[in-house]
């Protein structure tokens, strides 16, 4: 496709071939925008996503790219740039992994890893779309995707708790650097999410988290969508540097000895 596409609006993804990410960029195209996605595994999703976007009626393109790697990120952008012709209008940056160990039996390279990925990776996607926005004085919204252990604790998942610890931080500082130039910085921290890597961890993940859930359920992609679409149009456009708990209140309710 050419450059001069009648979807005046792009919607850049992280890590948009599975999970949430692959949920969110058919979010995005059916709510008009074309969407440009970055991938680091399993390419057969990452075409499909892009037929399926297609199938829609909207623009799409994935870039295979290792969102904690500067080079590769850099690279990424001026690929989309080329694409589209222009500067993202949304970020999100929702690549990221984890890894399952307590903290005294964590390696380093384990650590690194989440690390690069989760927290090094927003930093890189964020000042990369942040510097084209600026270039094309473009105002812009970008979106991190965060976690129940923005706030909480979570047991043998130090790296990950500490990564999530530090997008919720990054969030704050970007959002009154960025302000300036009209680029809002947020972040949606979703709470249990039923998907093929919450049910590969635990076979009874949809009752255990159901039953300490104030709304009684767990919470599905699609139910992020909402929430990202709000940060990135028109209706938060005085909103910035802000943390949208997507959770079901389970991370709100104490931790009380009493039933509620």
């Amino acid at each position: 496709m050419d450059k001069q596409s009648p979807m005046k609006k792009l919607a850049v993804v992280t890590g948009g071939n599975t999970g949430i990410g692959r949920v969110l960029c058919l979010g995005f195209a059916k709510a008009g925008y074309a969407v440009a996605f970055s991938w680091h595994s399993t390419p057969e999703m990452a075409s499909s996503l892009v037929d399926e976007i297609e199938r829609i009626g909207a623009r799409a393109i994935a870039i295979e790219c290792d969102a904690g790697v500067e080079d590769d990120v850099i690279t990424f952008f001026d690929r989309v740039l080329d694409w589209f012709g222009q500067a993202p209008d949304v970020l999100v940056n929702n690549a990221g992994v984890q890894t399952w160990a307590p903290l005294l039996e964590l390696s380093g390279p384990d650590w690194e890893r989440v690390i690069r990925t989760n927290l090094t990776g927003t930093f890189l996607n964020t000042r990369e779309a942040g510097r084209r926005m600026v270039a094309d004085r473009k105002p812009g919204s970008i979106i991190n995707i965060g976690s129940g252990c923005n706030k909480v604790a979570f047991p043998k998942l130090v790296d990950y708790t500490a990564s999530k610890g530090g997008i919720e931080q990054f969030t704050k500082v970007a959002a009154v650097e960025l302000g300036p130039h009209g680029i809002r910085v947020n972040c949606v921290a979703p709470g249990a999410i039923i998907n093929d890597r919450t049910r590969a961890e635990s076979p009874d993940y949809d009752g255990a988290w159901s039953r300490i859930t104030p709304l009684r359920r767990v919470g599905t992609a699609e139910d992020i969508v909402g929430p990202v679409l709000f940060f990135a149009g028109e209706d938060s456009k005085f909103v910035t540097g802000q943390t949208l708990w997507v959770d079901g209140g389970v991370f709100t309710q104490a931790n009380w000895p009493q039933e509620a």
